[in-house]
């Protein structure tokens, strides 16, 4: 995957991400945490926050992966190749 690719993928799941934040009220990263850690277990009984937080962590997962390839991808890289310079029309 083109880090431009990556950057794109990544800003899709952001905004996915958001959503959960935002009906939530705690940030993904908190989330990811909390639940990683057994934390969240009482809302086990429930449909809803059952449905969501299974979409919510693989959406997480998903975007620390593309992260971390964009990282490894833009070390081999000079910041100045990676730009996507568009052309003035």
């Amino acid at each position: 995957m083109e880090i431009h690719e990556l950057v794109v993928e990544m800003k899709l799941l952001e905004r996915r991400m958001t959503l959960f934040e935002e009906k939530y009220g705690i940030l993904s990263e908190d989330f990811y945490e909390a639940l990683t850690t057994g934390k969240l277990a009482r809302y086990d009984e429930h449909d809803e926050s059952r449905n969501d937080f299974s979409r919510w962590k693989g959406i997480y997962e998903t975007w620390q992966r593309r992260k971390q390839a964009y990282r490894e991808d833009l070390r081999k890289l000079d910041v100045s190749d990676a730009l996507r310079v568009q052309p003035a029309y």
